[in-house]
Order: C-alpha cells, then sequence, then structure tokens
C-alpha cells in the first residue's frame, strides 16, 4: 500500500519560488509516473505536473514554464520546483499516481501573497 508524505509548503510573495517534495512508501515507486496535484476550495482537483517512470514530463499550461517536476526513484521522492508563483497558485498540492490515484496524503499548502 502507497503511503505519500508532502511537505515544502509555506506563505510566499508573488514572484516567489518554493520546492516540494513527496517521499513514497512502496517498492513499485520506480515504475510508477508520478504527479503533482492541487486542490482549491470550489474547484476540482488538477493534476499540475506529472513525470513517467524514466523522467518524461509533462505540465499544465497554467504552469507551464514556472514549475518544474522531477524525481529520485533511489530516494522514492517527487519533487516541484516552482517559480515566478502567483497568487492563483494557492493551493492544498498533493502528489499521487497519475493512473488511478489513491492513498491521498495531507497535502502540503501552499499560499501566494503578499
Amino acid at each position: 500500500q502507497v503511503q505519500l508524505v508532502e511537505s515544502g509548503g509555506g506563505l510566499v510573495q508573488p514572484g516567489g519560488s518554493l520546492r516540494l517534495s513527496c517521499v513514497a512508501s512502496g517498492s513499485t515507486f520506480s515504475i510508477n509516473p508520478m504527479g503533482w496535484y492541487r486542490q482549491t476550495p470550489g474547484k476540482e482537483c488538477e493534476l499540475v505536473a506529472r513525470i513517467s517512470s524514466i523522467g518524461t514530463t509533462n505540465y499544465a499550461d497554467s504552469v507551464k514554464g514556472r514549475f518544474t517536476i522531477s524525481r529520485d526513484n533511489a530516494k522514492n521522492t517527487v519533487y516541484l520546483q516552482m517559480n515566478y508563483l502567483k497568487p492563483e497558485d494557492t493551493a492544498l498540492y498533493y502528489c499521487n499516481l497519475v493512473y488511478n490515484p489513491r492513498n491521498w496524503g495531507q497535502g502540503t499548502q501552499v499560499t501566494v501573497s503578499s
């Protein structure tokens, strides 16, 4: 059973940066595509970045050019580097499998505000 622990969120001013981390348990981590999702009240959960087992990445248009997803399979960890943050990036961020996401962690709150 996969367990996911996200960290790295916080309060940052517009234009600032944050780096999120997600540590996943489970021996099959390295073969699974992983993604970062975000949730704001009243909106559907959005997949903002995904990375394949071999490092191929895709991004939602809303974050393209500003966010970078990466992974370290030896550490069972996925990262999300977020630059040029905007107030609309404010959300609770989660990582999970791209296909059949389950066992959601607590997430990490990102707040972009001056």
